[in-house]
């Protein structure tokens, strides 16, 4: 098993986490990013460093989320991945989102996950999983309205929740649609996810690895030019 440091900063909750051998040893968390998001991993390695425990890996939630808050969290892990010389993991916000219900709730055999992140307006990012975590849907923007979901809704339960979530309260009424209240992206969440990538060897290029909202931007780019 590995000992990674985990960066979670795609809402205005930052929170850092160390796991090693599957269990979760340091956390903290934090709702400013730029002012706190240094001393939090400082603290972090300081802590494996007096324990003697190496690190293998840093794990960065890659988004979607705050375009602000992705961007600190991924300077940060490049930069602890470059000065320790660290493979460097990345974490769809959205799946990890779902670790806690699984973990936690009882869910509907037969359900869908909906993890939700306010955009604006009516907006959200939003995905669809089932309970093993597989895709059935991938990682959209979607308007929420009464129909948003209803082709999924009219088959099975979907559990909708996250920061996104309270936009749909009042606008879907369908009898399948469960809401699941206080569900942020935090960074010991990710533990189970970034040890399976780890084991898997899913490794991002530290050089030119960019979180959610640029990846298809700068994939049209030529490398010379980034």
């Amino acid at each position: 098993m590995a000992c990674i440091l985990h960066i979670e900063t795609s809402t205005e909750l930052c929170s850092v986490a160390v796991s090693e051998n599957a269990q979760v040893i340091f956390q903290q968390e934090n709702r400013n990013h730029a002012e706190h998001l240094a001393s939090m991993v400082d603290e972090a390695l300081s802590f494996t460093d007096s324990h003697a425990i190496p690190f293998d890996a840093v794990a960065v939630s890659c988004g979607p989320g705050s375009y602000t808050g992705l961007r600190i969290g991924v300077s940060m892990a490049k930069g602890v991945c470059y000065g320790r010389d660290l493979k460097l993991l990345s974490v769809p916000t959205l799946e990890l989102m779902c670790v806690p219900l699984l973990l936690g709730e009882k869910i509907e055999e037969g359900a869908l996950l909906c993890p939700m992140l306010d955009a604006r307006r009516m907006e959200v990012y939003a995905a669809l999983y089932d309970r093993a975590l597989r895709p059935v849907r991938e990682v959209g923007a979607d308007i929420v309205d009464q129909d948003t979901y209803r082709e999924w809704l009219d088959r099975q339960p979907v559990y909708f929740f996250g920061n996104g979530a309270k936009k749909c309260m009042d606008v879907i009424n369908h009898p399948n649609a469960r809401y699941i209240d206080g569900v942020e992206p935090l960074a010991k969440w990710m533990m189970p996810l970034a040890e399976r990538r780890f084991l898997q060897e899913q490794f991002e290029d530290v050089a030119y690895f960019v979180p959610f909202y640029l990846k298809d931007f700068v994939a049209k780019m030529p490398k010379k030019l980034l």
